[in-house]
């Protein structure tokens, strides 16, 4: 087994997706499976790809090419969307089931998990109904073990009529005899059975007279009896690519289904009908087939999962627990970050020094100088040495959380209120993603189907403080809330505390703005969707650091420092050039000065918002450099000093506040800018998407402010 990158063919498929053959001789497999089956684990231990495999529903949106070889053959293995379905009631159900029908796997291999065989029959039979050339692989089977969970795979294979193989990929056994089942399921020199789930004698009547009619029109390309089935249940527009004729014109077609449709019911709820006859077929023979496979030695192997459950997702725990767990996140992360911040921030100002003295000796002009190393290096020394810590901090436990499938219980928790809100409980999936970097979480969207309840979740997900946010929120509330003389205001308790109760606003606010777009802007009806709380599991610890090492936090940073640079340029230019006797940066905020008073705050913290847009980690030093009229981005100093400087510009603790909602709610970053417009194609979306928080936070520093005014 190997993984290489070059490649000599590529294919073209009706799904959309290209497939890169290293050679003609490659047979291409489609790996399928219901979400958190370890379907994505397979395919990395198979072909040496290091794809994202996290412990929650969904996070196979997009398909994933890998290679690999067995004695006989090699292969291209392509990981489809986790679906429980192939019946297109989804995003990921539509991709999957595309793929397969387009004729162009050799072979589909359908990871199931071996804790819950059952419930992934249902995906085996449909996949077995569009072709014979299946291969079952049963993975986790250390997990069935440890639960004392016994399958019978003899048997299981002799009643599906396909290969039945056992595996536990994440320890890479039983992958070699997988690889042996996809050589047999490909050569085509044996005569398979598999076996076809009988419906009700209604149904069966009804595709004995549609099935030789799809048969003749389509000559084999695809199984006739799985479209007629789908056919009987309605699906005419998303089936029309597969059959190469357009049915609403053809009338041998539409003669045979009105015959057909007829003589299983005359009513209004035709397609309900037959699609229930068929989910009760599918779900019986699924059953049957595990009654003597599956054997459960210990009744009660899951009575653990659930008693944490009573605590996690319980009515009167759940929320204490999620508002604890994350102070506790946040916590360690405010007072982790501390040292490394310190410690990046003297070797950035030693390479300043160094990059002044090379300089110095080429003989540069200051002009040069200050654009390059005052302006550019010094942003970038500030947004590495303040958002990296953080970051390598706070993704790693919120992988960790990810892994150990703590993220599917807060989805289900707030799945209510967002439904209440028309919108998809999936949205607090991409919601936390956000906290790490609402970038990452805009990305994170694609788990949503619906492009309505998509675009109010990408639009909303700046609500949430990211870690780019972090760091200045914890500074004010460190500066007026906490250096008072509060006992407990100890090792970043206070502020972690008090970035916990505005973590709980954001989600309020965020369910707000989507109760208003669902109502305005983007209307429409709510969908369901299907949520699995995976078995809590143990984290592997070493995959989850490089994962998030590698995955997020240098990728959110890389595209921050790709925007930082160039804003460095411009700030130094504003800073010292004058007009008048007065920097442009001095009389940029006296202009902005009235609207800021409007808010509650003034021009110079207005723009330094402003300038902040390409990482807010500038926010604050900008906004000390237009107090100091210093040329450069300044040092923060201590809390007191800083305090000094604030309060000399008239800073009050209303003022703080007034900061504090504008931080949470203003625009997103320049990253997430970038992302939304990637997401959604359109610049349109992208200006929404910096409008809606940018309204929402004017309107409340400027509530806020009232009240204060009055009382």
């Amino acid at each position: 087994m190997g993984l290489t990158n070059s490649s000599t063919g590529v294919k073209a498929i009706d799904s959309g997706l290209v497939i890169k053959k290293q050679s003609e001789q490659d047979k291409v497999i489609a790996l399928a499976g219901n979400p958190n089956v370890g379907k994505s684990t397979v395919f990395n231990a198979l072909t040496g790809m290091n794809q994202h495999t996290g412990n929650w529903p969904g996070k196979t949106v997009a398909n994933a090419q890998g290679y690999c070889k067995s004695e006989k053959n090699s292969y291209v293995l392509v990981d489809i969307p986790g679906t429980y379905s192939l019946m297109a009631n989804s995003v990921e159900e539509e991709v999957a089931r595309d793929f397969i029908c387009a004729g162009v796997p050799d072979a589909v291999v359908v990871v199931c998990d071996a804790t819950c065989l059952e419930r992934n029959m249902n995906l085996v039979l449909q996949t077995l109904e569009i072709t014979p050339n299946v291969a079952i692989c049963v993975n986790l089977m250390d997990e069935a073990k440890k639960k004392h969970i016994k399958i019978d795979l003899g048997r299981l294979s002799e009643r599906l009529g396909v290969p039945v193989i056992s595996t536990a990929a994440r320890r890479k056994k039983g992958l070699r005899e997988l690889l042996g089942a996809m050589d047999t399921v490909t050569s085509g020199g044996s005569e398979r059975t598999p076996l076809l789930v009988r419906y009700s004698e209604k149904i069966e009547n009804a595709i004995s007279i549609l099935e030789p009619v799809l048969r003749e029109k389509l000559g084999g390309r695809m199984s006739s009896r799985w479209l007629s089935l789908r056919l009987l249940c309605g699906e005419f527009e998303e089936l029309r690519s597969h059959l190469g004729v357009d049915i609403s014109t053809d009338g041998e077609i539409l003669t045979a289904l009105d015959r057909a449709r007829e003589c299983i019911f005359a009513g209004d709820n035709l397609n309900d009908f037959i699609n229930d006859q068929v989910v009760t077929a599918l779900l019986r023979t699924a059953e049957d087939i595990c009654s003597d496979v599956v054997t459960y030695e210990n009744a009660s192997y899951a009575a653990s999962d659930r008693r944490i459950d009573r605590i996690l997702t319980g009515k009167w725990t759940a929320f204490p627990v999620m508002l604890v767990l994350f102070a506790l996140i946040f916590w360690i992360t405010i007072t982790g970050a501390n040292y490394p911040s310190e410690l990046l921030s003297g070797l950035f100002s030693k390479g300043q020094e160094l990059l002044t003295r090379l300089f110095g000796l080429i003989g540069a002009p200051e002009w040069l100088h200050g654009i390059v190393v005052l302006g550019m290096y010094r942003v970038l020394a500030w947004v590495v040495a303040v958002m990296l810590p953080p970051m390598a901090i706070f993704f790693p436990l919120f992988t960790l959380l990810e892994d150990a499938g703590y993220l599917p219980r807060i989805a289900y928790n707030l799945d209510r209120p967002f439904k209440c809100c028309h919108a998809c409980g999936k949205q607090a999936l991409t919601m936390c993603m956000g906290f790490g970097c609402n970038a990452a979480g805009v990305v994170g969207c694609r788990i949503i189907s619906s492009p309505r309840e998509r675009l109010i979740a990408i639009l909303t997900n700046n609500f949430v403080p990211c870690n780019g946010r972090f760091p200045m929120l914890i500074t004010i509330i460190s500066i007026f809330f906490a250096l008072s003389a509060l006992p407990w205001a100890v090792g970043g308790l206070a502020p972690a505390v008090m970035l916990a109760m505005l973590i709980v606003l954001s989600v309020l606010v965020t369910l707000l703005v989507s109760f208003v777009l669902s109502k305005t802007l983007l209307q429409g009806e709510k969908t369901a969707f299907t949520l699995e709380l995976p078995p809590y599991r143990m984290p592997n610890v070493g995959q989850v650091l490089i994962r998030s090492l590698i995955d997020r936090t240098l990728h959110v940073l890389g595209r921050a420092v790709m925007i930082a640079a160039p804003c460095g340029a411009m700030i130094y230019l504003l800073a010292n050039i004058s007009v008048g006797g007065a920097s442009l940066l001095t009389s940029i905020s006296g202009v902005l000065d009235p609207i800021g008073r409007f808010m509650g705050l003034d021009g110079a913290i207005l723009l330094a918002f402003i300038l902040g847009l390409p990482a807010n980690e500038l926010v604050i030093p900008i906004m000390l450099m237009i107090y100091t009229a210093g040329g450069s981005l300044a040092d923060m100093g201590t809390l007191s000093e800083m305090r000094m400087i604030l309060v000399q510009n008239g800073w009050t603790w209303a003022t703080a506040v007034s900061f504090i909602l504008f931080a949470l709610m203003h625009w997103p970053c320049g990253t997430t800018l970038m992302t939304i417009k990637k997401e959604t194609g359109s610049v349109k979306w992208t200006l929404l998407g910096m409008l809606v928080p940018t309204v929402t936070g004017i309107a409340a520093c400027a509530l806020f402010t009232f009240i204060v005014n009055i009382f």
